[in-house]
């Protein structure tokens, strides 16, 4: 497993609070955060609930991240935006397809499968561990203003000024090698 921080060279700002009842900080995803390629992988997004984020906050945005994939940029599995202010909490499976458990307001953006959705963990069998950064981004501004076709990249680069706190929550997954019977 590779120790680089995907937030070394971002602003530094205040942690907060994201516990989850689906996964805990550290510990592998469950089945049903896996990729539906995957077996028992359903492509589940996981409950949320954060607290603590610092005075000002107007909107939080929440991603999902594996700087682990072998593609040179990582893989994002998962970008909300413009989650309002008066919002602590995501039901497991507000992620789907239709995006109806996110709160009024709050949009999905295209995750690097171009899937307006969460996408599960589908580590390359082999590739050892993956860890993936479940953030709660606390900003400044009510909408971050970017379009709802934005990449989860482009995000990240328009809220990068607009910070005020950050909560990581940090799962795994590994899809191990089989041999090939003879």
């Amino acid at each position: 497993m590779i120790a680089d921080n995907p937030f070394a060279r971002l602003p530094e700002v205040p942690s907060f609070t994201v516990t989850s009842t689906t996964v805990t900080d550290g510990a592998a995803w469950p089945p049903e955060q896996h990729s539906a390629g995957l077996p028992g992988g359903k492509d589940v997004s996981p409950q949320l609930s954060w607290s603590g984020a610092p005075e000002g906050t107007k909107s939080y945005a929440v991603t999902v991240y594996d700087p682990d994939a072998p593609t040179g940029s990582g893989f994002w599995h998962w970008a909300v935006a413009d989650i309002p202010a008066t919002v602590a909490e995501l039901p497991e499976g507000a992620g789907d397809d239709t995006g109806t458990d996110l709160p009024e307001g709050a949009f999905q953006l295209p995750n690097d499968m171009r899937a307006t959705r969460f996408v599960g963990a589908a580590p390359p069998a082999g590739h050892g561990p993956h860890r993936y950064f479940v953030v709660v981004h606390a900003l400044d501004v009510e909408s971050i203003g970017v379009p709802a076709d934005a990449t989860p990249a482009v995000l990240g680069f328009t809220m990068a000024g607009h910070i005020l706190g950050r909560a990581v929550l940090t799962a795994t997954a590994e899809t191990v090698a089989t041999e090939a019977a003879a």
